[in-house]
């Protein structure tokens, strides 16, 4: 567990009133690099993550994945008692969070514009399926919506087969990586301005932004890009290929590697060959030579390839199942599978933290918490309440 005084995020204060995976995603980042992140849940629901399984003596992993290092707090806001509570500790942070479909916030009378009346300093982030703004904006969506409406399952999978969604959740992902980084980004404008804002962040724009190339492609070329396997729209040899045992991933991203590829595969006539002589060209006839090259790779075993292609430096690795991940030396020299605590002292294995910084590292802060768990803590911290007045908001059924 990492020393939260030399985390840079240290003393932010988050409101986090998101659920199941988007906007956990974003405010577990910031609460690995430091920031007190204060999970707002409905009493005796919480988040719905938290019956989503696996369990762990009926503790949710999933949930536990994306709320390490958070403090839970419960919070009926459709009654006058909680929505006071709530406003109590606006006044207090730094940063909201919210995930809901936009106009909800706005219906318990605690949208953005009225909240920057309490606190003119507050960074208001609201993750959405389609905005704040646009003919969808009330509309619902899921991550596989997203990956369906922007694109990217068009150009996913095998040619001529059906479509698929992309193996991991990237629709609410990147929408966390977004909010996370809107969430920064504001900061730093508020350090300069003393101002806060809303960052109004859409699942997907965030799918579109992600699509790099395919955009490209079609705006030069006016060609829908379609879906390509393992192989590279516009570089090549640039895909998997089959060995004798196991699967490879070759990719020759220059004419340089092109030549000492060709040596290693032992065909050197096919560096100058006007076929393949340029990437371009390589591109252009990449059936011809994904034919060549298949039957080549059945002649070893993936260990001998891997052998060969590393020593001359080409680009090339393995297809790993996840269970792989658990014992790989690079995976594990960075600390990218690390233990989490959960309550009843047990623990789960979670992804870590992939940015490194040099100066002050981020990593887990704590344990996922349970539902509530922090309650009488924050109000009496935070807020400075009297366990007599936290008695009358239980009772009047605020918390």
């Amino acid at each position: 567990m990492s020393n939260t005084k030399k985390l840079p995020l240290a003393g932010v204060k988050v409101l986090d009133m998101t659920r199941v995976l988007a906007g956990p995603f974003a405010t577990m980042m910031l609460a690995d690099f430091g920031a007190e992140v204060i999970k707002i849940e409905r009493p005796e629901v919480g988040d719905d993550s938290r019956e989503f399984g696996p369990f762990v003596d009926g503790f949710s992993a999933y949930f536990a994945s994306l709320n390490r290092g958070k403090k839970s707090l419960t919070l009926e806001l459709k009654i006058p008692e909680g929505k006071a509570v709530f406003l109590d500790l606006v006044k207090k942070v730094d940063v909201l969070v919210e995930n809901f479909r936009p106009g909800t916030m706005e219906k318990l009378g605690l949208g953005y514009e009225e909240l920057k009346k309490v606190n003119p300093r507050l960074i208001y982030a609201a993750s959405s399926g389609f905005g704040q703004t646009g003919p969808y904006a009330h509309k619902a969506a899921y991550d596989m919506i997203v990956q369906g409406m922007g694109g990217i399952m068009s150009i996913t999978g095998e040619p001529g087969r059906p479509p698929v969604r992309v193996g991991a959740s990237i629709g609410d992902i990147t929408a966390g990586l977004f909010t996370a980084y809107g969430i920064m980004t504001a900061l730093y404008h508020r350090e300069k301005t003393g101002l806060g804002q809303l960052v109004d962040v859409a699942m997907l724009d965030c799918q579109v932004a992600i699509l790099e190339n395919a955009i490209a492609r079609y705006a030069v070329t006016g060609k829908a890009p379609e879906p390509l396997g393992t192989r590279h729209p516009s570089i090549t040899p640039f895909q998997a290929y089959k060995t004798q045992d196991d699967w490879i991933i070759v990719a020759v991203g220059n004419d340089q590697l092109w030549a000492k590829f060709c040596k290693v595969i032992g065909r050197e006539e096919l560096i100058d060959d006007s076929r393949f002589i340029t990437n371009a060209k390589r591109t252009e006839h990449v059936e011809e030579l994904g034919n060549i090259l298949e039957e080549i790779f059945k002649t070893k075993s993936f260990a001998q390839w891997m052998k060969e292609l590393d020593a001359a430096g080409i680009p090339c690795g393995p297809i790993n199942t996840v269970d792989k991940l658990f014992n790989h030396p690079q995976i594990n020299s960075r600390e990218m599978l690390v233990k989490v605590k959960i309550p009843q002292d047990k623990e789960i294995v979670a992804p870590g933290v992939p940015v490194k910084l040099s100066e002050t590292p981020g990593g887990v802060q704590g344990p996922a918490p349970a539902l509530g768990e922090h309650t009488d803590e924050i109000l009496k911290t935070l807020l400075g309440y009297t366990e007599e007045k936290i008695a009358s908001l239980k009772t009047k059924g605020a918390l």
